[in-house]
């Protein structure tokens, strides 16, 4: 059983698998790169923030203005 801090010994699995979902590219078994999982690199990691940043990608759920109708209701702000 290894003892140290890689992902793989994390139980993250190893870095060489499966592929980055914004470009594609296998991911490849370099420690260095191992900290953008589960892009390939930087660069792409930076587009997927990016993506949710410009509001490319959403989450499902409630309007924010009924959420916040909901949080500042009289009877929400009765102790």
């Amino acid at each position: 059983m290894s003892h140290d801090d890689t992902p793989a010994a994390a139980g993250e699995g190893t870095a060489g698998q499966g592929s980055c979902p914004v470009c594609g590219r296998p991911r490849k078994p370099d420690p260095e790169l191992a900290r953008y999982r589960p892009f390939c690199c930087k660069r792409c990691a930076d587009i997927d923030l990016n993506r949710w940043l410009s509001g490319n990608y959403v989450v499902a759920g409630a309007q924010a203005e009924e959420a916040d109708n909901e949080l500042w209701s009289a009877d929400s702000l009765k102790h």
